[in-house]
């Protein structure tokens, strides 16, 4: 991360309100790479008495610049280049590896904890199984080229799958992976359920994001190809580096 108080901005173009001319000007410098992610932008009192401006003139260019997902501001850190969203497709097949593969992106993962419980009524229904069925609850950290980007909580049905932590942490953490050792071949997504909220601080922690930053929540079941569910996953993404591509599932 650099820091980039002394570096100069360019004067601004005629025309148009003056908070959307500052905006404007501070979007190309962020194209031609003169911010690159993670680059903090000179402070707006700063920038203000560079360009004549008021503050909230320069803030209200901050605003906008958020707004398009160019940065993102954080007390006590200024206001930083944000990096590119990682695309996500959710279709009739949905893989980690294969969404962050086709972009060339390395995907790892790690189990966090994993244990056999008695199944609440929720993870249960969406399995179709009894409530108080023995349950594996695995949770697990995803990252992207080294990035974390996601954690999440999977339940399968214990007996169906004895030894899945086990198998699991053989395959990488790739459910696709681990299924095919345990001789499911093909697999699709039932259903997806999406919503947002702020994250607790152990997900801060977890994805190394500010606490209360915006997070993503898929709520997911994987099933047979004859549709008898076998997987619910429960995960929450960094919002500022996921972009969620709705695809038409396949008839």
């Amino acid at each position: 991360m650099t820091a980039s108080a002394g570096r100069e901005i360019e004067p601004v173009a005629e025309g148009g309100t003056a908070w959307r001319r500052i905006a404007d000007t501070l979007a190309e410098a962020i194209a031609r790479g003169d911010y690159r992610p993670g680059d903090t932008l000179p402070a707006s009192v700063a920038l203000a008495e560079q360009l004549g401006v008021h503050r909230h003139t320069v803030r209200q260019a901050f605003r906008h610049l958020a707004e398009q997902g160019l940065v993102t501001v954080a007390r006590g850190r200024g206001t930083q280049v944000s990096a590119p969203r990682f695309p996500y497709r959710i279709g009739r097949r949905v893989s980690m590896r294969a969404n962050f593969g086709a972009a060339g992106i390395t995907v790892s993962g790690a189990i966090l904890a994993a244990e056999i419980m008695a199944g609440e009524a929720a993870p249960c229904a969406a399995l179709g199984l009894a409530e108080r069925t023995l349950l594996w609850r695995i949770e697990t950290l995803s990252l992207a080229g080294g990035v974390p980007v996601g954690t999440g909580v999977h339940w399968l049905e214990a007996a169906r799958f004895p030894g899945f932590d086990t198998v699991l942490a053989a395959a990488g953490v790739s459910i696709t992976a681990a299924f095919k050792a345990c001789g499911i071949g093909d697999y699709v997504r039932r259903s997806t359920r999406l919503s947002a909220r702020l994250a607790s601080e152990r997900e801060a922690v977890l994805l190394k994001i500010d606490p209360g930053a915006a997070v993503m929540l898929s709520g997911a079941v994987d099933a047979l190809p004859d549709m008898t569910p076998i997987h619910l996953v429960d995960s929450v993404f960094a919002g500022e580096r996921m972009e969620m591509v709705v695809e038409p599932f396949e008839a």
